[in-house]
């Protein structure tokens, strides 16, 4: 004991003499290094961490929650094989590495000093900055060889310039601005919260992120006016809370004024990041798309064959979707549904961006997928194409699948030809008149950019459901709480009720979509979160409701098996049994890079009633 015991004062006294022998200044360098760097802590809500915590096990959750919040190590290029090959798209890659100059000193280049080299114009010095000296390979699982990957880099160490009673300038970004900066992207004007002052175009800037706090009212807030001034001081917002949330240097393209003055733009060129992954925005247009892993492989395990009928019930933004269209080589059809607008604009956009035929969009709500029989009078729409003129009479969108000819019949009869003779007629002797009203509008929509209803493309069609039994196959990838996006800063939005929330919302969809794929046919149900109550709860809830679905095996089987047993929350409430040993979860990590997704494909049975 009295070995012990000196052992530990000799051990104290040598810490107590290296304390001491220290500067100050080493001490503030320590301090600076602790602060000025990216160690991200992400908070739940205590119950929901709780819960997880159960289900996952406390080591492998801290691993999950750790994994969380970091990019994933490469980028994922989805290959448009209708258009190009793999092969040839690594070529063009390294083609434009090429153009770029020298691949050695990708540490120390800026976009500026590429254009002013190159000659070249902003965009493209970003591409050839960002596409300099990255490792490129084709996907070596089995089935993926028209996926391709760009190897990243990270965390990097970054020197912010620190110096004693001297904090860099400094640029505070929302959460949201700063996952798409760790994602490869730069830092554009509406996502800078705070600035330091004096701040002008080129200077070398520091950027943290403000995460959500606890709020007075027992929720989350950042409680910053935008364009608050940073001083460096302990005084400044969330001082404290931005220790270990620095992500980047970069270098201001507007001053603090026009930064908080303009709408859009650039406001800060990331050129030295903690984690250092290719941007590919407007690269290869139509050839290559950017798309998690994950995500690709549910579309795959799908398995869409030529000619079938395939619905993706949620389908927005659309990667899913056009991938289907890909792997069927555009013969077929698939209908891509989502209740949004909007978003079926952008899957319009994108379908016609790779060339794809296939493809029919609607605005649908997947919880009103089918659609009852009520007569003849649903089956039949009359349509005027105002393009072309001419009268389509569109039979549903329902047809029977073994009719392999057209859903749609034209006719040119040019039928509003009389009303627009019979409208010019009336109008040709009035003066045209343009009101102060009007003229407000078209200044509001010039400066707004088109609204939903000017949409490039016009409108979008509405559809009523579809008959039962009229897919060949269905992928359901469910809205979720989304929690195994990486990289993601902040999770305590979600609580114990919105989670079970997302569960019996997504049991509805599965109720309407199991309800349309034909006897014999596949549904794919697929999420990108790590609750299991939305994931092998709602596994176990098809197998018990639908005695007539089986499990079928995934291609290719990506990740671990999925969570066995039962849960109970804080408050008694027990999740479903969840003894679904062959569910595969595909757990992304920091070796692989994955987002978290589960992908589950279930077989009707031959002949069996829905």
């Amino acid at each position: 004991m009295k070995k012990k015991g000196r052992d530990l004062l000799e051990a104290f006294r040598k810490t107590f003499l290296t304390l001491q022998n220290r500067t100050p200044r080493q001490i503030k360098m320590d301090a600076s290094s602790e602060r000025y760097c990216y160690n991200p802590i992400l908070r739940w809500n205590p119950q929901v961490e709780d819960y997880f915590i159960k289900a996952y096990g406390s080591l492998h959750f801290a691993q999950i929650s750790k994994a969380l919040t970091h990019p994933s190590c490469y980028s994922c290029i989805r290959v448009n094989t209708l258009k190009t090959t793999s092969d040839a798209v690594i070529e063009k890659l390294q083609e434009i590495m090429r153009k770029s100059g020298s691949e050695n000193d990708v540490e120390d280049i800026s976009i500026e000093e590429i254009k002013a080299n190159n000659s070249i114009d902003l965009d493209m010095a970003e591409k050839q900055l960002c596409l300099q000296n990255w490792s490129i390979s084709k996907c070596q699982i089995p089935g993926l060889e028209y996926v391709v990957f760009v190897k990243g880099s990270g965390p990097h160490a970054v020197d912010y310039g620190y110096a004693p009673d001297k904090p860099p300038k400094e640029v505070l970004v929302s959460r949201k601005c700063a996952e798409a900066v760790l994602r490869g992207a730069q830092v554009y004007v509406p996502g800078v919260m705070a600035c330091s002052a004096h701040v002008e175009e080129g200077d070398a800037v520091a950027v943290s992120v403000a995460v959500e706090q606890p709020a007075p009212d027992g929720g989350w807030g950042l409680g910053i006016t935008r364009g608050t001034v940073l001083q460096g001081l302990q005084t400044d917002p969330y001082y404290f809370e931005r220790n270990g949330l620095y992500i980047g240097q970069g270098t201001t393209m507007l001053s603090r004024a026009g930064i908080f003055r303009a709408s859009q733009g650039i406001a800060v060129d990331m050129n030295n990041r903690v984690f250092k992954l290719p941007s590919f925005h407007d690269v290869l247009e139509g050839e290559i798309f950017l798309q998690n892993l994950p995500s690709i492989v549910a579309a795959h395990a799908l398995d869409p064959q030529k000619g079938e009928r395939i619905l993706d019930m949620c389908a927005a933004p659309g990667g899913k979707t056009t991938a289907i269209a890909v792997l069927m080589k555009d013969e077929g059809e698939v209908i891509a549904a989502d209740r949004s607008h909007n978003k079926v604009m952008d899957i319009q956009k994108l379908a016609a961006e790779m060339g794809l035929t296939c493809i029919t969009t609607y605005k649908l709500d997947a919880l009103k997928a089918v659609r009852k029989s009520n007569g003849s009078s649903d089956m039949t729409t009359l349509c005027c194409n105002k393009d072309n003129n001419d009268v389509v009479i569109q039979s549903s969108d329902l047809r029977p699948l073994e009719s392999g000819g057209s859903s749609t019949t034209t006719v040119g009869l040019n039928a509003d030809t009389n009303c627009k003779e019979n409208v010019s007629n009336e109008k040709a002797n009035e003066r045209t008149y343009v009101s102060k009203a009007d003229i407000r509008k078209n200044m509001r929509r010039m400066r707004n950019g088109p609204g939903r209803n000017q949409s490039l493309g016009g409108r979008v069609e509405n559809s009523k459901g579809f008959l039962p039994h009229s897919f060949d196959r269905v992928l359901l990838d469910a809205p979720c709480s989304a929690l195994g996006l990486r990289p993601r800063l902040f999770a305590g939005e979600e609580t114990i009720e919105t989670l079970r929330n997302h569960g019996k919302y997504q049991r509805r969809m599965f109720d309407q979509a199991v309800q349309l794929v034909r006897p014999g046919g596949v549904l794919v149900y697929s999420t990108c979160t790590i609750n299991p109550g939305e994931n092998e709860a709602l596994v176990r809830y098809a197998l018990d409701t639908y005695k007539f679905l089986s499990l079928a095996p995934q291609h290719p089987r990506i990740g671990g098996p999925g969570v066995v047993g039962s849960c109970q929350f804080s408050d008694g409430y027990i999740e479903v049994d969840m003894k679904i040993r062959n569910v595969s979860k595909m757990v992304g990590n920091v070796a692989s890079g994955c987002d978290w997704r589960v992908a589950k494909t279930w077989r009707g049975g031959v002949g069996s009633e829905v």
